[in-house]
């Protein structure tokens, strides 16, 4: 796949639409509209490859539909999993997956997963007054991989990963989980998805102390399997959703989330063994992590609102900036120079561009907050016309 532009450079958007909006249509005429008169399709088209996504957009409608048409190099986008507020109480059980549009500045519903069975993610309960449940997801190779929830039942949601690629639009089932599992750790590197630990039905310390590995490279959806890795020494990353970041190779993971107390481990991928995490960075791992294209691991200080990065060679956490729109941070994603921290009252997203230190705020829709955000290439579009 051609690497994605980045185009997660705005200005502020705190005007955005708060309304989720669909494509609109072409017309017959606006679909033969020549890219550059006298000059063929195809050469025009890959000499305005060469120019910003953001510029082209502006100056006429077939060049917009050329930025989304599956044959343009695709720019970056946000995708977020949405949960009504808890002023819909008649959407409790709802979820939507939606993608943010960095050029349009507005949001979209992504067609609706596999019905059948019906999803029944539960994420309220009285008995959690003060939290969420989670859905797990991670993004990897340009897909959307939903693998963990609790359903109205207090059970594993998922017995098999639902996925979503961003080009194709479509979803599909992945393969089916030997132990369906919530409340584990879940992580992507180098193409492959892995999750690790987490409780079933019940506690069972086999199901908290095993790992699987789902490689999606392999393009043939016939051929996904789960492969059982190495274990894990006992089962304490089963009492939270925990974030395995993918970084050199490597999965990195710590057993609580904020700055509490923790213990953090790292599981090379190519031994297929695990190892203590050092001491500078469990030390300073106190908030959600990411790693940037699996290079830079950058975690957001919860309580003090500072973002930073880790130094591997001197076993530190460096500050990048320091905000107090980032202090609770629930979650963050990291790509394309961006860092997208989901900030604590789950309707605005913070993006910081790491190396200017800029930063601004994407809005959700009124009457939603964000379970999760990811960042992946822009949904295509061969009939995209923006009004």
């Amino acid at each position: 796949m051609t690497n994605p532009t980045t185009i997660l450079e705005l200005a502020t958007t705190t005007a955005t639409s708060k309304r989720l909006k669909r494509h609109h249509r072409t017309t017959e005429d606006d679909r033969h509209q020549s890219l550059l008169p006298g000059v063929p399709d195809h050469i025009a088209q890959l000499c305005l490859s060469l120019v910003p996504p953001t510029l082209l957009y502006s100056v006429c409608r077939s060049w917009r539909r050329l930025i989304y048409s599956p044959s343009f190099p695709p720019f970056l986008s946000l995708y977020a999993l949405f949960l009504p507020t808890q002023t819909q109480p008649d959407l409790s059980n709802s979820v939507e997956f939606c993608s943010f549009d960095p050029i349009s500045c507005k949001w979209q519903l992504l067609p609706a997963p596999p019905a059948d069975p019906p999803l029944r993610f539960l994420f309220r309960h009285p008995s959690f007054i003060s939290r969420k449940l989670p859905i797990q997801s991670v993004a990897v190779s340009g897909n959307l991989v939903v693998l963990a929830a609790t359903d109205d039942n207090f059970l594993p949601a998922l017995s098999q990963p639902l996925v979503f690629n961003s080009l194709s639009k479509k979803w599909a089932r992945g393969p089916p989980l030997a132990a369906p599992r919530r409340w584990c750790a879940a992580g992507a590197t180098r193409g492959a998805v892995y999750v690790a630990s987490g409780v079933g039905s019940h506690y069972n310390t086999d199901v908290a102390r095993t790992v699987e590995k789902w490689d999606l490279t392999n393009q043939r959806q016939r051929s996904w399997v789960w492969e059982k890795m190495g274990k894990l020494k006992d089962g304490k990353f089963s009492r939270d959703a925990i974030e395995a970041v993918g970084w050199r190779g490597k999965l990195c993971m710590v057993n609580v989330k904020g700055d509490a107390a923790k213990e953090g481990i790292i599981y090379d991928v190519e031994k297929d063994s695990w190892e203590e995490m050092p001491e500078g960075m469990v030390a300073g791992w106190r908030g959600p992590a990411a790693a940037m294209e699996e290079e830079t691991i950058y975690v957001v200080d919860e309580s003090k609102g500072s973002l930073k990065k880790y130094d591997h060679v001197k076993d530190a956490w460096v500050e990048v900036v320091e905000n107090n729109i980032l202090k609770g941070a629930q979650q963050v994603a990291a790509a394309g120079g961006r860092v997208c921290v989901l900030c604590a009252d789950g309707v605005r997203i913070t993006v910081v561009d790491v190396a200017a230190a800029r930063q601004w705020v994407v809005d959700v829709p009124s009457g939603f907050q964000v379970a999760a955000v990811h960042i992946l290439p822009r949904l295509s579009h061969s009939d995209f016309l923006s009004k």
